[in-house]
């Protein structure tokens, strides 16, 4: 079998206009900036686009020269603030016309997962640092 690689921008370009036709996408997230809940090369995510995005909700955005899978942490006068569950300052900032789509299900082997809101995750922010290093020392 032929392999043929696809810059990320065009896959994600193409799943935005599936996404935008009210269609799922599925896809294989790649980094860490969503550990420990989703890991690559374990974990695919289903996508949907839906009409409201609340604060809790994984959505895969378009930034300035980049996309990125990201949790919402906050909602303020339209505008979105976005954390990687895996990250522990950084934190990115769009409008609501950049949520590409919402992560509905999460696919773990068998298994399908539903997303909550990871509530007590964001409330733990202060010493996520910390879980996050012995989560990653275990894997």
């Amino acid at each position: 079998m032929d392999r043929k690689v696809v810059p990320n921008g065009v896959l994600l370009e193409e799943a935005a206009t599936l996404l935008g036709e009210g269609r799922e996408v599925v896809l294989s997230p790649r980094g860490q900036s969503m550990l420990p809940f989703i890991r690559e090369g374990r974990d695919a995510v289903v996508l949907k686009l839906l009409d409201d995005v609340q604060v809790g909700d994984i959505v895969l955005a378009r930034l300035p020269g980049r996309y990125v899978l990201h949790r919402v942490f906050g909602v303020e006068d339209g505008r979105l603030t976005l954390m990687g569950d895996g990250n522990v300052g950084i934190r990115e900032y769009c409008g609501k016309e950049d949520i590409l789509g919402t992560v509905v299900a999460i696919q773990r082997g068998e298994k399908t997962i539903i997303p909550g809101k990871a509530s007590l995750w964001r409330v733990l922010l202060p010493v996520r640092r910390y879980i996050l290093a012995i989560y990653r020392r275990l894997i």
